[in-house]
């Protein structure tokens, strides 16, 4: 009933694949199924999201970008920015199924990583200023009154957009202003300024990049008398004024187009002092640390959302005589894009859950896991979604399906907190600094062994070219091997076979060439019927 008419004056429409219509991303997802505890998860959030009524909110979302509204009719200072009502519609869902409060409120960390890869897979643009939220509440323990007046709307289950001063809300978001034009990933190179007026601070400063700039509030760094410091400027004042937080212009960026990113400029805007005076780099990086677990999994969810797309198509498509998904070598290469997307779910809910263990061991692990997870999801991430792209031929490129959106979404995680070079100097230090982090790596991939003899000598033999830290050029590489172990290791233990026997062939034992589907020797079906539930 009222289907779209497919015989035209001129043709019949045929060959085309059906539009998917509802889905459940929990149900339909036997590898995310393997890893999660369906009672850790809102009651029926999958259904919500997997709905065909949710992929249009994300699609409008992402076709009518946010505007900058710097001032009113009459010429005074708004500093604003305007969303498309479906970006209110998927921040609403996402924060009152507990994508920001979850850990905070007696969830957990693996149920908040489910969400990240869930909603990437719908709208990715809208999860940033609702992960920053997520990652600032830890942060905010390094001073009790702030953390007392912030946490609270932080960690409220509902969206509450109004331009009102933090006591007059429901619930609260706050983002991150921190990068400037001289410094980049060189925080110390910061030069806003910090000057105390009292009852907190006044700054005055320029910031290149800042993240969601409706937030309530940001955390962003300041030159104080004591060094470098960090800082919780409200976006609007208690006394109902608007803090001078001018918005200068929005980003045109590449992707993330639901999301806003700005430059601001700090005039006298007052600002609290989060921890010590000198102390800002280390302040912050409580909340970098949880924003690197979202970065870690939104690729996973890319690649996912990619992948169905084109199992999808394949399923419903027909060349010469055949369907698609019937011809082996389009079975090889789907096989093996899956083999990145499994990999990256894997290593980045076994990252989430050692965020959720206590004691040092597993805080230390999750400081290195986090790290190498990030590095590998995101390199792989492109290619994969640019092959899932390829495999739909000139549809794929196409705004009518969502594989541009997510093409252009795919570099994106990999350059947020942290780009490739950052993450593997990090994982350096973290060598030389955190050995309680190498042991915990170490028990970690050696928790694997015995079971496949190539993977065995694959860890023997990272450790025998590797006995001590690398030299610093060779530092995408050790990354690289280890990640991979460490990718190894956990799908060796968690999941089928079929899986991580491929993985290991291909990305262990070096069975298979440069490309993608360049591969012989995969359990196709074992791989392929994981993709298969979403896309029936």
């Amino acid at each position: 009933m009222n289907e779209p008419k497919s015989m035209l004056e001129t043709h019949a429409v045929e060959n085309q694949p059906p539009a998917r219509g509802d889905g459940d991303l929990w149900a339909d997802d036997a590898a995310l199924r393997g890893h999660m505890n369906l009672s850790a998860l809102p009651a029926g959030i999958g259904a919500v999201l997997g709905q065909a009524a949710t992929r249009v909110l994300g699609r409008e979302a992402n076709r009518h970008p946010p505007e900058a509204v710097p001032f009113d009719a009459g010429g005074r200072r708004l500093d604003e920015v305007h969303f498309h009502p479906a970006y209110h519609a998927l921040m609403t869902l996402g924060l009152e199924a507990g994508y920001a409060a979850g850990p905070w409120t007696g969830g957990r960390h693996a149920s908040h990583a489910a969400l990240v890869y869930m909603l990437s897979q719908v709208e990715p643009g809208v999860c940033c200023p609702m992960t920053m939220t997520y990652a600032a509440i830890p942060a905010l323990a390094a001073d009790a009154d702030l953390s007392a007046r912030w946490r609270p709307k932080l960690t409220a289950a509902c969206y509450d957009p109004a331009i009102a001063a933090l006591s007059q809300k429901r619930a609260a978001t706050i983002g991150m202003a921190m990068t400037e034009k001289q410094g980049g990933s060189d925080l110390r190179a910061t030069s806003t300024r910090a000057v105390p007026d009292g009852a907190g601070y006044r700054l005055t400063g320029h910031k290149w990049f800042c993240s969601a700039p409706m937030s309530d509030g940001f955390l962003t760094l300041a030159q104080a008398p004591g060094g470098l410091t960090c800082f919780v400027a409200p976006r609007w004042l208690e006394d109902g004024t608007r803090n001078p937080i001018h918005l200068m212009r929005l980003k045109e960026k590449l992707g993330n187009r639901a999301n806003a990113s700005a430059e601001i400029e700090y005039h006298g805007a007052w600002a609290e002092r989060l921890g010590d005076e000198g102390a800002g780099v280390r302040t912050i990086l409580e909340m970098v640390h949880h924003t690197r677990l979202d970065t870690a999994m939104a690729p996973a969810g890319l690649m996912r959302a990619a992948l169905v797309g084109a199992h999808h198509w394949v399923t419903h498509r027909r060349a010469f005589q055949r369907r698609l998904i019937d011809q082996p070598l389009m079975r090889s290469v789907l096989a093996d894009l899956a083999l990145d997307w499994e990999g990256a779910l894997a290593l980045g809910l076994r990252v989430a859950d050692a965020f959720d263990g206590q004691g040092a061991d597993g805080r230390a692990f999750a400081r290195i896991g986090v790290a190498l997870a990030k590095f590998l999801s995101n390199k792989r991430c492109p290619t994969v979604i640019a092959e899932a792209m390829e495999v739909m031929g000139g549809m794929g490129y196409v705004e009518d399906t969502p594989l541009p959106l997510l093409y252009r979404e795919a570099p994106l995680n990999g350059i947020w907190e942290g780009s490739g070079n950052v993450i593997c100097l990090d994982i350096l230090r973290t060598f030389s600094r955190a050995p309680l982090a190498v042991e915990t790596l170490r028990a970690e991939l050696d928790a694997a062994t015995g079971t496949d003899r190539r993977y065995d000598a694959a860890l023997s033999a990272h450790f025998d070219r590797w006995p001590g830290l690398p030299d610093e050029a060779d530092a995408r590489w050790f990354a690289e091997s280890l990640a991979c172990l460490l990718t190894a290791s956990v799908l060796i233990r968690r999941a089928p076979t079929a899986v991580a026997d491929g993985y290991v062939t291909t990305r262990i034992a070096g069975a298979r060439g440069q490309l993608p589907g360049a591969v012989s020797g995969l359990d196709t079906a074992g791989i392929l019927a994981r993709l298969a539930e979403a896309s029936a």
